[in-house]
């Protein structure tokens, strides 16, 4: 089957060890299902991956791809829960946490093969585009506003570098759930189009805000690091789940961290029962994913490229 895969390990240049060709289909194994993918999305996580962060050269090689809606074996249509090994269903019990792509080959194929457990219905009124954009970085972003951050209708949100995935799910997921928005980015047209999707306002990188928030949705890391501590109120929140920018800030603003008692929240993906809850929501309130541009597999090169320079506003998405 044709898929997109790292062949190589490159941690200068990641797009050097791209490869785009035939692979060997999965194969069955009991308490698994066999999905035809009909689209599938892209995250930074695919670049880490072929830089060889959290993985070696003795898995190449490798599918990749986190995300995915399609149809199953049944004829289902589904959307892929992409945590392999949270609760032990469909592997062993005591297999650590990975996702597609760190143990299992990913999505971006023809074919990808997951625990039965793994797969959740897709809703009628989302596209398989749409479907394949929520279970990574969308959830990401559900889990950091509604769980770590733990908002409420009214709270105030600083959303750091508008246009990337998590970035954006959190200011449409924000408006939709009655949050004060506010976001930043360097550049002007991302600027105006976070506005358009509902942010409230949005700023240059390190701009004073209208007053401090209750809550910071980072994932630049070390570029906005100390912005996100300054623009919390006492006791407010920073959740991060990324550092795109690096993850070693010049200052940690360890002072303002204690004498105003922030809290700093790490945040990883989400469970299936979050993901279950992100399909519902975008279902009541006719949301959806901002979607960039859909190309076909055989141009996936082309979206790495666009993603690993930054060049989008919203998910790239894949389809056969």
């Amino acid at each position: 089957m044709f898929a997109a895969y790292a062949a190589r390990i490159d941690r200068d240049q990641p797009l050097n060890g791209l490869e785009l060709g035939e692979r060997p289909a999965p194969e069955p194994r009991p308490g698994w299902s066999t999905v035809t993918v009909k689209a599938a999305s892209l995250n930074h996580h695919d670049l880490w991956t072929l830089r060889g962060v959290g993985f070696s050269e003795d898995q190449l090689p490798m599918i990749l791809g986190c995300d995915a809606a399609g149809i199953d074996e049944d004829g289902n249509e589904v959307v892929i829960h992409s945590v392999i090994g949270q609760t032990g269903h469909g592997v062993g019990p005591g297999e650590p946490r990975s996702l597609l792509t760190e143990r299992y080959q990913g999505t971006f194929a023809e074919r990808v093969t997951v625990p039965t457990w793994n797969l959740l219905p897709k809703p009628a009124g989302l596209t398989f585009e749409q479907a394949a954009c929520l279970p990574t970085s969308w959830l990401t972003a559900y889990r950091m506003l509604f769980t770590n951050a733990g908002v409420r209708p009214g709270d105030s949100v600083l959303v750091q570098g508008a246009g990337g995935g998590v970035a954006t799910a959190a200011i449409v997921l924000g408006k939709a759930a009655g949050l004060r928005v506010y976001a930043t980015s360097r550049d002007e047209a991302k600027r105006k189009r976070a506005v358009e999707l509902g942010a409230t306002d949005a700023f240059e990188p390190g701009a004073r805000l209208p007053h401090r928030v209750d809550a910071v949705i980072e994932t630049v890391g070390a570029a906005t690091w100390s912005h996100s501590i300054k623009s919390l109120r006492p006791g407010g929140t920073v959740v991060i789940s990324g550092a795109t920018s690096g993850d070693r800030p010049s200052h940690a603003e360890l002072t303002r961290v204690f004498f105003l008692e922030l809290k700093i929240v790490g945040s990883t993906m989400g469970t299936k029962d979050e993901l279950a809850a992100l399909l519902s929501f975008c279902t009541a309130t006719g949301i959806r994913p901002v979607i960039d541009d859909v190309l076909p597999l055989d141009r996936a090169r082309e979206g790495f490229e666009r993603m690993a320079a930054g060049d989008l506003f919203g998910k790239i998405v894949l389809t056969g």
